[in-house]
């Protein structure tokens, strides 16, 4: 089997294993991975983070935006063409949907944009204990990864987490993966 074979077969192990959860259920684990997550040495440390607003079967960050908004600068990803570009989260009345029908902020909003982040928090379909990371396939978050050099935390559920995932030469490792179990770093 080839790695994109066995990255692609993973990617339908881990959407299956999603489904076997209620919407109920992801939600407390998505509080309680942020609950970790908020307690680790590297978000305390950060003035600005950047994050994400999920997608359906992500760990849910809406809740935790509103929450972190005005305690910390934040940044969300913005898709603009094949890459991702980070802008600055002015609550949840700035957003709109965008490419994928993901939540982020307005391109044409007059923020400040010049922001940099002290961590970046990135979803992903599996993680494994080697802090790496397999995503969707697209490369949008490999891509931005590759311009940063800050920390970087994988944020998923437990069952995402892994011994091993595939990963090509190209792939970037996590400073730290947390789930609503535990922080692997």
């Amino acid at each position: 089997m080839t790695i994109n074979e066995r990255k692609q077969a993973l990617r339908k192990q881990v959407a299956a294993l999603k489904r076997a959860h209620s919407p109920e259920v992801l939600a407390e684990r998505s509080r309680e991975a942020l609950r970790r997550l908020e307690a680790t040495a590297l978000f305390q440390a950060a003035g600005c983070v950047a994050l994400y607003h999920a997608l359906p079967g992500e760990v849910q960050t809406a809740d935790y935006l509103t929450r972190w908004y005005g305690r910390k600068q934040l940044l969300l990803p913005v898709v603009q063409g094949d890459d991702l570009i980070l802008r600055p989260y002015a609550g949840p009345e700035s957003l709109r949907q965008g490419a994928y029908d993901i939540w982020e902020p307005a391109l044409s909003d007059a923020s400040d944009d010049s922001a940099k982040p002290d961590l970046i928090v990135v979803p992903g379909i599996a993680f494994d204990r080697q802090l790496n990371r397999l995503g969707r396939g697209r490369g949008y978050y490999d891509r931005l990864l590759s311009d940063l050099s800050l920390p970087c935390v994988g944020l998923a559920f437990a069952f995402q987490l892994f011994d091993s995932v595939p990963v090509d030469a190209h792939d970037r490792r996590m400073t730290a993966v947390v789930t609503d179990e535990e922080v692997v770093e």
